[in-house]
């Protein structure tokens, strides 16, 4: 009968696209993850995946195998979760994603004085700022800075963003300083563009008004530190979260502008799957984040 850790494998493997990928998922060698594959193969008479010099492909009934290992493996989790619901010693891996400048400011520093309160899990911070499907990808928990639509995700709140509008002393010198939110659409806009993205719409309170501005420009981005690095370099206005630039903002380096305005603040939230119980990995974690951040960014 196949084991667990050879279902693990193969999952790893076919998801992965290769041996050496997957063994580094695994965080075991290239070797072991071969010899398990093999040992599946012969446990269950079947060829799961042919091997090329550049790739591995699964056969047709790999295909199908995955889908059934995969369900296997969710139910043994889940179970494991129900008999361990109460327990403050998780085990396994705990994967996260998060903004790259957040994650790398904001979470990362926390992360291991987490995990030395719970040695045995292992801690992965995958850092992107697209909208990771962490279903598909497999992501226990995800931190999101959005305003997120209504989903089958369990969230929760961890604070709000204030945002500024912000550019570079010689910008504004040759292009001028906007005085009203509408200026805006006649100024170059450094804009944050990935799918499922909106930041191309700069949204304003006004005095009691909401404003949404379609700003354009010329450069545009999926990473938030390119589009600050364009700022300081005189290309254009940009709008980001105060913790990004309060030290440009400090040291003169990007002035704030439309002070009598406010880009509206952000929701900063971790959202995960919704089961019928929440694993204690990511119960602690969420736990450990609101505690951590109470006080503000």
């Amino acid at each position: 009968m196949a084991t667990l850790q050879d279902m693990a494998t193969f999952v790893a493997v076919v998801e992965q696209g290769s041996f050496s990928k997957a063994g580094q998922e695994l965080r075991v060698s290239t070797a072991v993850v071969s010899a398990r594959i093999a040992r599946l193969e012969s446990q269950i008479g079947v060829r799961l995946l042919n091997r090329t010099t550049r790739q591995v492909v699964p056969t047709e009934e790999a295909r199908r195998y995955h889908e059934d290992c995969k369900t296997i493996l969710k139910q043994v989790e889940d179970a494991e979760a129900s008999l361990s619901y109460r327990k403050d010693n998780p085990s396994g891996s705990l994967r996260i994603t998060a903004p790259i400048v957040f994650g790398r400011r904001y979470v990362a520093p926390l992360l291991p004085d987490f995990q030395r309160h719970y040695a045995d899990l292992q801690v992965r911070l995958l850092l992107s700022d697209s909208f990771v499907d962490i279903v598909g990808e497999g992501i226990d928990l995800a931190i999101r800075i959005a305003d997120l639509p209504d989903s089958s995700m369990r969230m929760r709140k961890l604070g709000d963003s204030p945002r500024v509008f912000c550019a570079s002393p010689d910008y504004l010198a040759e292009k001028g300083i906007p005085q009203t939110p509408q200026d805006l659409l006649s100024h170059n806009c450094l804009l944050l563009r990935f799918p499922g993205s909106t930041q191309f719409q700069w949204r304003l309170q006004d005095g009691e008004k909401d404003l949404t501005l379609p700003v354009t420009g010329t450069l545009d981005s999926n990473n938030s530190d390119v589009l600050r690095d364009w700022a300081l370099a005189g290309k254009g206005i940009v709008m980001k979260s105060r913790w990004e630039v309060e030290e440009e903002l400090r040291s003169g380096a990007l002035i704030e502008i439309l002070k009598q305005c406010r880009a509206r603040p952000v929701p900063i939230s971790v959202i995960h799957p919704h089961g019928q119980m929440t694993p204690p990995k990511v119960r602690l974690m969420v736990e450990f984040l609101a505690e951590a951040f109470k006080n503000g960014f």
